[in-house]
C-alpha cells in the first residue's frame, strides 16, 4: 500500500439546513474556481430545480479544489434521513468527513444518523460549527454536546480526538479559537477571521490521505451514475487500485459475480463545478467514466486480465411503500404526456439505476407497481420528479413495510424529536400517546420550549405531521429518525375526519359550494371541474357525505337585491404534494398530473360504495 499525499476526498455531512451546500460555495470561490467577473448562483451545488424550491439537498454531487498543490475531492451529502441511501454510497468514496455543525442547534437527529454512518467506516471527522455569527451562538454547548454525541456513537479513541473549526460559511471565514481573535470593533467580515484558509489547512494535515496499490490490477466501486445524450451512461466511483486510460478493455463484476468485458470510452475527473478529461488516472482518485452502457451502482470495473470484486454497496432496507398505478380517473390523459402502463413501468425501473434505496414491484395488475422507499418524503420527491416530466399516475396511502421473525410480526419504529412551546406540550403529548407513541426524553430548554424524545411506530406517523403543525400553529419542530424493527404495537387510528365528495360530474359553482361550506372546509373553489368520486372537502365526523356541488341556481322572475346575488365563500384549502400523500386514506387515491393533484375514491360510484360499504359492514365476501 502507499499513500497519495497529493490527494485528500471528503464528505460533507450535517443535518438539514446547517449551511454544509453554503460551505461548499465559500470554498469554490476562495480556491479560485469561478472568473472574478463570473457571476455564480447561490448553493451553487444545489443544481436540482426541487432542492432549490425545497432549500435541502436531496443529490450527493461531487467537486474538487486545490490547495497548496493538495487536490481536495468534496463530496456534498443530502442531510434528510430519507435520503440515506445517497450517504450511505457516497461514503465509500471517501477517507474522511467534515461534519458540520450549528452554533445554536448543535447536533441533530440527522447529525446523529450521517455520524454513526462515517464512524462505522472508520472515518475520522473534524467538526466545524458554522454560524458562529448568530448572536445566541452557544459554541461550548455545541462543542461538548458533539463529543457526547461521538462518545454515544461508539467512536474509537483515535476518531474521537477530532479538531474544530469554527467558521461563518455566509461570509467565507474560518478560526481555530471558540473566541474573536481581533478586536470587537473589527469589520464583521473580519471577526471571526478573514478567509477559509484554517478549514483548508486542517483538512490537509489532519484527514487521512488515500491509500492505495498503484501497482494492483485497476479496480473501481461505482457509486453514483448519471446520462448524457451523447455520451449514455456516465459512472462515477474511487479507483483503488491500479490505473485507467481511455480506450482500456475493462471487466465489469455485477452483484451476482456475473463478468461483462467493456471497454472505456473516456475518463474525467472533477475540478471545481466541471469534468476534465484526462488521459490516465491513478489509483485514489474519483474518476467519471463513459463507454459502459450496462454498468450499475455498486458493481465493480475492474483489470479485463486479473478481474478482482470489491465489496458491494449495502444500504438500509425501505420502511414505506406506495401502490403507483396507471390514471383511472375520468379526466385520465388530459393533462400528462405519459401515462400508460408501459411508460410508467420504464419509468419507475429507470430510477432503480440511480435511486439504490428504492424498490420497485411487479403486481398481478399490469397496471399497477408497489413502489418501496425510506420514507414520505424519499417518495415524495420521485413523484414530484416523474410530475415535472410530464407522467400522470394515481398512487395510494403510504404504508409501512412489515417483517416476520420467529412467527411475531415486526414493524419499523422511527425516533422521533420534537421541539415545542410550553403552551403545546399537552395536545402534543396527546396526539403522540394516540398514536402509540413511547416518551423517553423530555427536558425544558433555556428559552422555555420543551424538547421530547419518543419511539413511535412508522404507521403513526404517517399523516402525523401536517396535524402536528395545525396543533402548534405552524411554531413546533420534529425530526425523525429510523430506531429499527419492534413487535406490532396495535390499532393505530391516523385521520379523525370524513371527506366530502362530488355527487356528479360538472363544474363547481359558487352557489353550490356555499350551501357545502356549512359541511366542512372545501378543497376546491368556484369554476373547478369535478367528477363523481372526486373528494372535494374534509368534513368534522368520519365517514363521507355526497355533495352536489355543480348544482345551479334557479331563475326566477322575481328580482333580488344585490346582496342575495354576492356569494362570500372562504377561500379553499389547497394542499401540496405532500400534504395530499399524508391525507389520503386507505379507500382513497391520490390524482397526479402535470397540472393538478386530486383526491379521489377508489370507488368513483356514489350508489357502489355504499353498497360495498354495507356488505363489508355484514361481513359478505
Amino acid at each position: 500500500m502507499q499513500i497519495r499525499s497529493d490527494l485528500r476526498n471528503i464528505a460533507i455531512i450535517a443535518h438539514v439546513d446547517h449551511g454544509k451546500t453554503t460551505l461548499v460555495d465559500g470554498m469554490l470561490r476562495q480556491s479560485h474556481i469561478f472568473r472574478d467577473n463570473q457571476i455564480v448562483a447561490e448553493r451553487v451545488m444545489d443544481s436540482n430545480d426541487l432542492e432549490r424550491e425545497r432549500g435541502i439537498t436531496i443529490l450527493a454531487k461531487n467537486t474538487a479544489i486545490t490547495y497548496r498543490g493538495v487536490k481536495i475531492n468534496i463530496v456534498d451529502t443530502p442531510g434528510h434521513a430519507d435520503f440515506g441511501g445517497e450517504v450511505e454510497r457516497v461514503l465509500n468514496m471517501v477517507d474522511g468527513v467534515l461534519l458540520l455543525v450549528d452554533a445554536v442547534d448543535g447536533p441533530m437527529p440527522q447529525t446523529r444518523f450521517v455520524l454513526r454512518k462515517a464512524l462505522e467506516l472508520g472515518h475520522k471527522a473534524i467538526v466545524v460549527i458554522n454560524k458562529v455569527d448568530r448572536p445566541n451562538a452557544r459554541l461550548n454547548h455545541v462543542a461538548n454536546a458533539t463529543f457526547d454525541l461521538f462518545i454515544d456513537l461508539g467512536a474509537s479513541d483515535d476518531q474521537a480526538e477530532f479538531p474544530m473549526v469554527y467558521t461563518d460559511a455566509v461570509r467565507g471565514t474560518a478560526t481555530l479559537t471558540p473566541t474573536p481573535t481581533l478586536p470587537r470593533e473589527a469589520g464583521e467580515g473580519e471577526k471571526w477571521g478573514s478567509d477559509l484558509q484554517p478549514l483548508f489547512e486542517t483538512i490537509v494535515n489532519y484527514l487521512p490521505a488515500p491509500q492505495v496499490e498503484p501497482d494492483q490490477p485497476a479496480q473501481l466501486l461505482v457509486t453514483t451514475l448519471g446520462y448524457d445524450d451523447y455520451k449514455g451512461r456516465i459512472a462515477i466511483g474511487r479507483l483503488f487500485a491500479g490505473t485507467l486510460r481511455p480506450a482500456q478493455n475493462v471487466a465489469r463484476i455485477a452483484h451476482d459475480g456475473t463478468i461483462t468485458p467493456g471497454k472505456i470510452a473516456e475518463l474525467f475527473v472533477h475540478q471545481g463545478l466541471e469534468r476534465i478529461p484526462v488521459t490516465e488516472v491513478a489509483a485514489g482518485e474519483i474518476v467519471v467514466l463513459t463507454g459502459l452502457p450496462e454498468v450499475y451502482i455498486g458493481e465493480t470495473i475492474a483489470d479485463a486480465d486479473a478481474p478482482r470484486a470489491l465489496p458491494p454497496i449495502r444500504v438500509e432496507a425501505p420502511t414505506v411503500r406506495m401502490a403507483f398505478g396507471v390514471n383511472t380517473s375520468p379526466f385520465a390523459g388530459r393533462e400528462g404526456t405519459w401515462g400508460t402502463s408501459r411508460k410508467l413501468r420504464e419509468r419507475l425501473f429507470k430510477e432503480l439505476e440511480s435511486n439504490v434505496s428504492l424498490r420497485v414491484e411487479e403486481t398481478a395488475s399490469p397496471d399497477t407497481f408497489i413502489v418501496s422507499g425510506r420514507g414520505e418524503l424519499h417518495l415524495a420527491i420521485l413523484i414530484e420528479t416523474m410530475r415535472r416530466e410530464g407522467y400522470e399516475f394515481q398512487i395510494s396511502k403510504p404504508e409501512v413495510i412489515f417483517q416476520e421473525k420467529d412467527g411475531q410480526t415486526l414493524e419499523p419504529v422511527e425516533e422521533v424529536y420534537i421541539e415545542v412551546a410550553s403552551d403545546y406540550l399537552g395536545v402534543v403529548m396527546e396526539m403522540l400517546g394516540t398514536r402509540r407513541g413511547q416518551m423517553k426524553e423530555m427536558r425544558t430548554a433555556d428559552d422555555g420550549s420543551v424538547h421530547l424524545r419518543y419511539l413511535v411506530p412508522t404507521r403513526g406517523l404517517l399523516g402525523f405531521r401536517g396535524n402536528f403543525l395545525s396543533a402548534t400553529r405552524g411554531t413546533g419542530i420534529m425530526h425523525t429518525l429510523f430506531h429499527g424493527y419492534e413487535p406490532l404495537a396495535g390499532d393505530i387510528a391516523t385521520r379523525a375526519h370524513g371527506a366530502l365528495v362530488a355527487f356528479e360530474n360538472g363544474t363547481t359553482t359558487g352557489f353550490a359550494l356555499e350551501n357545502a361550506e356549512g359541511r366542512g372546509a372545501l378543497f376546491v373553489g368556484p369554476g373547478v371541474e369535478v367528477y363523481e368520486g372526486m373528494v372535494i372537502g374534509e368534513q368534522a365526523r368520519l365517514g363521507e357525505i355526497a355533495i352536489n356541488v355543480a348544482k345551479k341556481k334557479h331563475l326566477t322572475n322575481i328580482r333580488s337585491s344585490n346582496e342575495d346575488i354576492a356569494v362570500r365563500l372562504t377561500p379553499p384549502r389547497i394542499m401540496s404534494l405532500d400534504e395530499s400523500i399524508e391525507y389520503i386514506s386507505d379507500d382513497e387515491f391520490l390524482e397526479v398530473t402535470p397540472k393538478s393533484l386530486r383526491i379521489r375514491k377508489k370507488i368513483l360510484g356514489t350508489e357502489e360504495r355504499r353498497k360495498t360499504l354495507s356488505r363489508e359492514a355484514r361481513g359478505d365476501e
